[in-house]
């Protein structure tokens, strides 16, 4: 049984081909450049290729039985997911876990939720056996914030109030390999959510507790908030992110009635919590803002 993993070298899609390497799991990578393959586990298989090129993702799922779909956030990506999709129908795959996000279906005002809801539509359309994991935000997303927290003192995402059921990529990845690696889950959809509800507030209180510091949360002022995200990121992607933001203050981000109780039989343990992720996370930053010495002067 061999899986093709696409986006296998961003952060999910890397703790995915752990999670698969970790139940002997026979794995190939379908990346773009050559020197991502130092990046992978041993024994994972590289492809090298674009998503946007029929042939090589053809090529690509050539002796394939299963494949982990998961695309970047790009204006491209419902071309570079129905392309892969398409494919792995022609060819007949014995099943695809599709990665797409919590609530889709009502969120059709951004660009990339916009995207996957298409994409989860081929899916269920078409005749070829899938599973759809949906997860929320990202624990992760939080540790590109070091200098928003260690230096300005500031939780800058626009979260609001109740806030969103944020999930930890591991939780995402350990149910995405389960998916892909045994049975009774096809034709299923799986809400993929943390176990609290995460308000702006309470988010910067446990980075508060956690820094030794005060991090304040400075609201909702979604203009500033794209002013500032097109300072790092191309202007569609700053809009893009605006509106999933926009979205989870005026429709919500919570996780629904037994999502937390499926997501747990299916893990066989607990959806992590934020605040052990944001732990490992501060510790990180700490010791290296002080680096430990080695050794003794005379």
């Amino acid at each position: 049984m061999k899986i093709l993993v696409t986006g296998g070298t961003g952060h999910v899609g890397a703790a995915v081909i752990k999670e698969l390497v970790k139940r002997n799991a026979n794995v190939r990578a379908l990346v773009r450049k050559q020197d991502a393959s130092g990046t992978m586990p041993k024994g994972v298989e590289v492809f090298v290729g674009d998503l946007l090129d029929p042939v090589a993702v053809g090529k690509a799922l050539e002796g394939v039985d299963k494949l982990y779909l998961l695309n970047a956030v790009v204006p491209d990506e419902l071309t570079q997911g129905l392309i892969a999709y398409d494919l792995a129908k022609k060819m007949k795959l014995k099943q695809i876990v599709y990665h797409s996000v919590f609530k889709v279906e009502e969120f059709k005002d951004v660009p990339h939720f916009a995207s996957k809801l298409a994409i989860e539509s081929a899916l269920r359309e078409f005749n070829l056996p899938f599973t759809v994991i949906r997860p929320n935000y990202f624990y992760q997303n939080d540790a590109s914030l070091k200098d928003a927290m260690m230096k300005a003192g500031v939780y800058p995402m626009p979260l609001g109030t109740p806030g969103i059921s944020a999930v930890d990529t591991r939780d995402i990845a350990e149910a995405a390999a389960i998916a892909l690696t045994s049975d009774g889950h096809l034709g299923k959809t799986y809400n993929l959510n943390g176990p609290e509800i995460l308000s702006g507030k309470k988010v910067a209180s446990i980075w508060s507790k956690l820094l030794g510091k005060e991090i304040r949360y400075p609201g909702e002022d979604l203009d500033s908030f794209e002013e500032q995200m097109r300072q790092s990121a191309p202007s569609w992607s700053a809009f893009d992110i605006r509106m999933m933001f926009q979205g989870y203050l005026e429709r919500g981000f919570v996780a629904e009635d037994g999502d937390i109780g499926t997501l747990t039989k299916l893990l066989g343990h607990a959806p992590r919590r934020y605040e052990d992720f944001a732990r490992e996370t501060a510790e990180a930053w700490q010791q290296v803002a002080e680096p430990q010495l080695v050794g003794s002067a005379a």
